[in-house]
């Protein structure tokens, strides 16, 4: 029994910001290995190495690969002891249960009692722990023989599990084989996704954006296909702090002497505030909605509080646990006030005046569901930026020519897509980042990402790249009358990209997801498209592979997506499954699909 607490204690005790490892509040998520073998006595014994050595050959493969946005290494733990019959079963599930475990790989080298081994701890765990198995493809080792066993049990008590199987002949001496490794990897990343997105909230900060259909925050579809909670505030929270000046004031001196590292451009004619005014009020919303998301000790600090002029409170403090995010913005905000588009281009980038960092999730014009997938696509990828994007126009080779003159038929032959939206932009894209780690990844985004993460030269190359590829211009009035500061850039052509959206069907979710590439257009060509479309905005040029822009343009739902660079089609899919969200369009290839068996009986 535990200790009796101090209630006494706890009744006295004077609140305060408790600091926690990571700045969002949350169990790391964990992923068990169990390892299974014959019972019987000789059988055990002949294959109790070779199965623990599978079991480490796994733990080492996740533990090196997979990591979460900030950095953070995903756990691994291991079954206490090899599960061969009802006992040791229950003993892994105790100890799963304390670790906190949230999803599980069975590997076996051996021939196991399948569903008889397992009907104790039924499957070991609830139903919520996400399940996978790998059995060994050997003649002498029926490993892949248990596993079909096993799969099978799991399909008849309607439990979904990955099976992972060799589609060539494996020898348990070597290295796991692509196919093997891929599927561990792509099993533990989409796992990882799930469990940290559980038990953190969205952030929905205002409203509805002008009618925009995917900025109405749905709750409970958010908590039944996420598990995520979700917290509402006023756009007036964003000014009562600003006016009251809650926020750390030696920062923002901080952020606006970093911001004018950028090329600005702050528009001609009267506007409604001075240069520095408009800047300033930008790097303040951004501070803010931080703030929001994830809390911040110094605006709890009396001493910090008095020494800048603003009244410290605790619970403002605290922020809401916001794993993603989104502001409304038009049009109350903006009729009044500056757009967030410097605030969201800063926030989804992954490097701001304190340097490089995980980079934040928040959708422009508060459309949740983008801000789904720019989460999922963010947390599959191990913290890859994600761009948000008006779908904005579908071009063919057919209609630049006749606009421009220029015949692009052989560089867009199935025509592109022109993203781009109102300055909003990670300004990771104004670069070719996968270019940038200069290592054979094969549009693998997670090993982009791992390789930037862990080279400080990286970082700063990416970071002054980004700086010198964009330039800051002013807002258009006419649909701006609070003015503000958009993003401009033009990405690189030539580099592999994935856009997805995710879409709200009555209380169902469904996803999308096609894989591409960036396109380089001839200047003459580009200029023209950003002229009569908004020159002041990002512009990223994609083309869908495997079908037309049109097709792509006709078929994806609303009038947002957004964007990742890497080929990520084949995780997304899998995440999907574990979620249970149908995917209604992809041109993924058969052979990368990787799903539940489950879904092979329906």
């Amino acid at each position: 029994m535990s200790a009796r607490p101090n209630f006494e204690a706890k009744a006295n005790a004077v609140r305060g910001f408790q600091k926690t490892d990571r700045q969002l509040v949350g169990h790391v998520p964990t992923i068990a290995i169990t390892p299974v073998a014959d019972g019987r006595t000789g059988a055990y014994e002949g294959n109790a190495a070779g199965t623990w050595k599978i079991a480490e050959k796994v733990y080492d493969l996740i533990s090196n690969n997979v990591r979460l946005p900030d950095g953070t290494p995903v756990r691994v733990v291991v079954a206490p002891e090899i599960v061969y019959g009802a006992r040791t079963g229950a003993l892994a599930q105790k100890y799963y249960t304390e670790q906190g475990v949230g999803a599980n790989i069975w590997v076996s080298r051996s021939w196991s009692y399948s569903d008889e081994l397992m009907s104790a701890a039924m499957g070991i765990g609830s139903s919520e722990w996400i399940q996978a198995a790998y059995g060994l493809n050997q003649t002498d080792r029926p490993g892949a023989v248990w596993l079909k066993a096993f799969t099978a049990a799991m399909d008849e008590k309607k439990r979904p599990i990955f099976c992972i199987y060799s589609p060539d002949l494996e020898n348990d001496q070597e290295p796991f084989s692509d196919y093997v490794s891929t599927r561990l990897l792509r099993f533990a990343r989409c796992a990882a996704a799930a469990l940290e997105m559980r038990g953190k909230n969205y952030l929905s900060v205002g409203s509805v954006s002008m009618g925009i259909i995917g900025s109405d925050v749905r709750r409970n579809m958010m908590l039944d296909y996420l598990g995520m909670g979700s917290v509402s505030v006023d756009m007036v929270a964003v000014k009562g702090r600003m006016d009251r000046g809650l926020y750390d004031h030696e920062e923002l001196e901080k952020a606006v002497a970093f911001m004018k590292k950028f090329k600005m451009d702050f528009g001609a004619g009267k506007r409604p505030q001075s240069n520095d005014d408009l800047l300033r009020d930008c790097c303040k919303m951004t501070l803010i909605v931080r703030d929001l998301m994830v809390g911040n000790p110094r605006l709890a600090d009396p001493a910090v509080g008095k020494a800048q002029g603003f009244k410290a409170d605790v619970e403002f403090a605290q922020g809401n646990n916001a794993i993603a995010a989104g502001t409304q913005g038009q049009r109350q905000w903006t009729d009044l006030h500056p757009n967030f588009d410097l605030t969201e281009s800063v926030l989804n980038s992954s490097f701001d005046w304190n340097g490089f960092r995980a980079p934040y999730i928040v959708a422009t014009e508060n459309d949740s569901k983008n801000g789904i997938g720019m989460l999922i696509a963010n947390l599959l990828t191990g913290g890859m930026p994600q761009l948000f994007a008006d779908i904005r126009t579908n071009w063919t080779p057919e209609s630049i020519k006749a606009a421009t003159g220029v015949n692009v038929s052989k560089i867009i032959p199935r025509g592109i897509i022109d993203k781009r939206n109102s300055g909003a932009g990670a300004l990771d894209y104004a670069i070719d980042l996968p270019g940038l780690a200069k290592k054979s990844c094969a549009g693998n985004a997670a090993c982009v990402w791992n390789t930037i993460r862990k080279d400080a030269k990286l970082q700063q190359k990416l970071i002054a790249d980004s700086i010198k590829g964009t330039e800051y211009m002013a807002a258009i009035l006419e649909y701006f009358p609070g003015d503000g500061l958009s993003s401009h850039y033009r990405t690189p052509g030539g580099i592999p990209m994935t856009s997805y959206r995710f879409n709200a069907v009555g209380e169902k979710l469904t996803c999308s997801v096609v894989e591409g590439e960036t396109v380089e257009l001839p200047a003459k060509v580009a200029d023209h498209i950003s002229r009569v479309t908004n020159s002041t905005w990002p512009e990223s040029y994609w083309m869908p592979r495997g079908m037309t822009s049109f097709e792509y343009m006709s078929k994806i739902g609303p009038n947002h997506d957004a964007n990742s660079f890497g080929l990520i089609g084949a995780d997304m899919i899998t995440l999907c499954a574990m979620l249970r969200i149908p995917v209604d369009m992809h041109n993924i290839d058969a052979a990368d699909i990787f799903r539940p068996t489950m879904w092979d009986r329906f």
